[in-house]
């Protein structure tokens, strides 16, 4: 898996040839890896949800916060990138390998990182100085609990096949609410620079 993401990124650093960066805006390509990897997420399928409803669990994903007007712009890009930071820190473990499909869990990660990739162009210029300020956002606490409570659920469930499957279940959630964030973020203005 090392050498995939070796690859990817060395694919990234040339594809923005000798100009630099590509820019801040929000491409469709970002869109198209969020349903790429929804699409992964429901492949990844290998049991039957009704056979895991004693194991369901409420994780408090703080859709409200990020569908809603709560959140504003300067705010929206670091949630939506801490968002994908943490899904990818969830699927790239060694319980996660243990849990699925080799191939598919590779393909689920290396679309994750090209998300974050997209979004690393722009981090340093959308956050900058205020980088260390932001993880103590409370938008960033609020998802950054969120992804513990799953941390701690799976922990207390063995990591067994039943709660990765809820928490699969729970992932297509999370990565459709920050579906709902990009696409938020492009109808404030595809240009992350722009205030």
């Amino acid at each position: 898996m090392a050498f995939v993401l070796s690859l990817l990124m060395a694919l990234v650093l040339v594809s923005y040839g000798p100009g630099g960066s590509l820019g801040c805006y929000l491409s469709e390509r970002l869109m198209l890896d969020a349903r790429e990897n929804l699409k992964l997420l429901d492949r990844m399928n290998r049991l039957s949800p009704h056979s895991c409803l004693q194991d369901r669990k409420d994780f408090g994903l703080p859709q409200e916060m990020v569908e809603g007007d709560q959140l504003q712009k300067d705010q929206a890009f670091p949630v939506l990138y801490e968002m994908l930071q943490q899904s990818f820190n969830l699927f790239y473990t060694e319980h996660s390998s243990a849990a699925w499909d080799t191939t598919l869990l590779e393909q689920l990660c290396t679309g994750l990182q090209q998300q974050l990739d997209h979004l690393d162009t722009c981090r340093g210029q959308v956050m900058g100085e205020e980088d260390s300020e932001l993880g103590n956002m409370d938008p960033i606490v609020t998802v950054k609990k969120y992804f513990q409570g799953i941390y701690d659920y799976l922990q207390e469930k063995g990591y067994s096949d039943c709660a990765w499957e809820i928490v699969r279940v729970e992932m297509m959630r999370a990565l459709t609410v920050s579906t709902t964030l990009q696409k938020r973020l492009t109808k404030m203005g595809g240009d992350l620079n722009s205030p």
